[in-house]
Formats: C-alpha cells, sequence, structure tokens
C-alpha cells in the first residue's frame, strides 16, 4: 500500500520565505540608511557631551570636583562667616589689650606685679596703682570646679535617664523641664541663693566646720569668714553655680546620647547585656565626647557669671583656699568697681583682669576641644 504523505527528507519542497527575506532585507537597509543620515547631526551633541565627560573625568583626576553656584555660594558664606567669627574675637581680645597696657605700665609693683600681688587693689593714684590677679584667679577658678564636680555627675544621670530610661510620653515634658533651668536669669538664682539656699544649708555647714573634715584646709573657718546664719561664702556659690550649668551639661549629654547607633544597643541585648550594661558599654562611651563639651559649655559660663555670686558670695580681698571664706571672682571685681570706670586709667586695671578671665575661658574652651579630638 502506498502513503500519500509527503515524506520528511532532502525531497521535501523548500520552504516559501522568498518574499519574507526581501522584507527583511529592506527594513534592516532603510535603517542603516536613517542611521547614516542621523549621524551628521548627532555627532556635535555627542562630541560635545564627551568633551565634558572627558573634562570631569580629567577634574577628578586632578583631586577637584565640579561645583555648582549653590555649593560656591554656601562654601563663600561659611568662610566668610567663620572668618567674622575669628576677627571678633581676634578685635575683642586686641581692644582689651590695648586698653589694659597704660594701666599695666603705671602698676607700682610692675607687669609682673599684676601677677603676683595678692594685697587689696589701690588705684587712687593712677601713677602708682597696686593691683594683681591671683586671688581672683583662684577664687575664680575653685569656685567654678566646686560647681563643676557637683554639676557634672546630676547632670550624666539626667541624661542618661532622659534618652534611655524615661517612659517616652514623660521625656519632652521632663527635656523641657530641665532645659527650662537655663532659662531663669542669674540674678534670680542670686536672690533665692542668699534668701533660701544659704539660711537654709547654714546648719550643715555649721557640722562640717566642727567636725573632723573642719581640720581640713577645704573647710577651715576664719575669724572674718561669713556668717553660717548667711552662708555667703565660696560653696554656696558653687551649689548656686552648678544648678545653673547643669541644664547646658544635660541637654548636650542627652543629644548625644540619643544618638547612639541602634546597631551598638541592639547587638548588646543580643549577647545579653542588661539595660545598665547597654548603657556602659555603648552609650556612654559613645557619647563621651559629647558629654565632655557639655561639661566645658558650662565651665565656660561658670567662669563668666557675675550676678549670681555677687549676691551670693561675700566679697574678700584675699583667697586662703576654704570653701566656707568669702572671695572675689574676676566678674564679681569688675562689677564692684563699676563707679572707677570713669577713668580710663583706673578701668584699665580692671579691664586687664577682664582680659585674664577672656585667655582662660579661651583655654578651657580649646582645652575641651582637644579633648573632644582626642576621644575621636
Amino acid at each position: 500500500m502506498v502513503s500519500n504523505k509527503p515524506s520528511v527528507g532532502t525531497d521535501s519542497p523548500a520552504p516559501q520565505s522568498d518574499g519574507s527575506t526581501r522584507v527583511a532585507t529592506r527594513v534592516i537597509a532603510d535603517s542603516a540608511a536613517a542611521d547614516t543620515q542621523a549621524t551628521p547631526a548627532t555627532q556635535g551633541a555627542g562630541g560635545a557631551h564627551e568633551a565634558a565627560d572627558d573634562k570631569d573625568v580629567k577634574i577628578q583626576a586632578k583631586g577637584g570636583s565640579v561645583k555648582r553656584v549653590g555649593d560656591r555660594v554656601f562654601e563663600t558664606l561659611s568662610t566668610v562667616s567663620a572668618a567674622t567669627i575669628t576677627v571678633i574675637i581676634a578685635a575683642i581680645g586686641a581692644f582689651l589689650l590695648w586698653r589694659a597696657i597704660p594701666a599695666l605700665t603705671r602698676n607700682a609693683e610692675g607687669i609682673t606685679g599684676f601677677f603676683t600681688y595678692a594685697g587689696d587693689w589701690n588705684t587712687g593714684d593712677t601713677e602708682a596703682m597696686y593691683f594683681g590677679i591671683p586671688n581672683l584667679f583662684f577664687s575664680t577658678v575653685l569656685i567654678s570646679l566646686v560647681a563643676l564636680a557637683l554639676a557634672m555627675p546630676v547632670a550624666l544621670g539626667v541624661a542618661i535617664f532622659l534618652s534611655n530610661y524615661a517612659p517616652k510620653k514623660l521625656v519632652k515634658p521632663l527635656g523641657f523641664l530641665v532645659d527650662l533651668l537655663a532659662a531663669v536669669p542669674s540674678i534670680v538664682y542670686g536672690l533665692w541663693g542668699v534668701t533660701v539656699l544659704g539660711p537654709t544649708v547654714g546648719p550643715l555647714y555649721e557640722k562640717i566646720a566642727n567636725s573632723f573634715l573642719g581640720h581640713f584646709f577645704l573647710f577651715e573657718v576664719y575669724p572674718n569668714s561669713p556668717s553660717f546664719a548667711t552662708s555667703r561664702n565660696m560653696l554656696t556659690g558653687g551649689i548656686v553655680l552648678a544648678i545653673m550649668i547643669l541644664p547646658v551639661i544635660a541637654a548636650t549629654a542627652r543629644e548625644v546620647f540619643v544618638q547612639t547607633p541602634k546597631g551598638y544597643i541592639e547587638a548588646a541585648l543580643a549577647l545579653g547585656a542588661t539595660r545598665w550594661e547597654v548603657v556602659k558599654l555603648t552609650v556612654i562611651p559613645f557619647g563621651l565626647s559629647g558629654y565632655v563639651s557639655g561639661s566645658m559649655l558650662g565651665l565656660g559660663r561658670a567662669l563668666g557669671e557675675t550676678m549670681a555670686l555677687y549676691l551670693v558670695v561675700s566679697p574678700s580681698s584675699a583667697f586662703r583656699g576654704s570653701l566656707f571664706d568669702g572671695g572675689t571672682t574676676f566678674a564679681t571685681a569688675i562689677a564692684n568697681a563699676a563707679p572707677e570706670f570713669n577713668d580710663d586709667i583706673k578701668a584699665g586695671a580692671y579691664i586687664a583682669a577682664g582680659l585674664v578671665l577672656f585667655l582662660l575661658t579661651f583655654v578651657v574652651n580649646a582645652a575641651a576641644r582637644a579633648i573632644v579630638n582626642k576621644k575621636k
């Protein structure tokens, strides 16, 4: 029986593809012609882009970068702002030095006497004045260090509590209350210190003075020391200053502590660390530089505080190293001598003291910056 099916082999008819092949060939040819015609029109733009790319590559190869107009404007404004601040600070220092030199040259003890004379200031004779800063310097530093020693631990505890332990609903209200302490005028702190704090802590001071600590030079009582009924001494001034600088330290430390990477905290928790261990091993090390910076900012404010100490601490021209004694800081000495400022020479003596305070504050801020950079 013979099959009618066509065999699949060499004898099978070839597919009918002549028409489709011709169409495909024509389409390819038309596309090539179109590309050939478009090439002259696009070569200019393409060449420009390639030239720009080559220029960018060359600039980047040389270590530079392409800056936009906005970047240049912002960079210029930032540079001008930084330069302006530097010029202002230098101008203040130059002004203080310019006004202080005439008085320093009229110091009866000489210029070196300004750093060694520890007696009472006498500026009555403008041709032979007696003035020096040792007592002012040590009183200022002692009160400020007492304030810093009292404020730093409390501020650290406040910052840790608000950033790690406080319920979320209480973080903002408590943080607002802490920040509100910085908005209280210094004269209000002074009035509170002299009318409330001093009489309240007087009995405690008296117990300390009558105990074995009374033989230690920091708690020694002299015949002309301020009475414990008012307690207008350097320790009370240090407590008032501590309350004043506490919000500055706490706010700065808290803002840094909350920036601790979540990965650090989660890794510590995953290893089985307790909440306190997390704070000790991750939060505090990460925010230590911010905590130190905030402390130095607070110290800078304590060094220059005037009105609070003017009311709280009894003035004294002598420095005997006792916290139960009175004292005069740079700022309070300048405030007390305000009536003498109608004479340029007399005012120059106190401006010289202000120059030392200016330099002291500058050194403190520079030391804080060095500590922060070292921690980084």
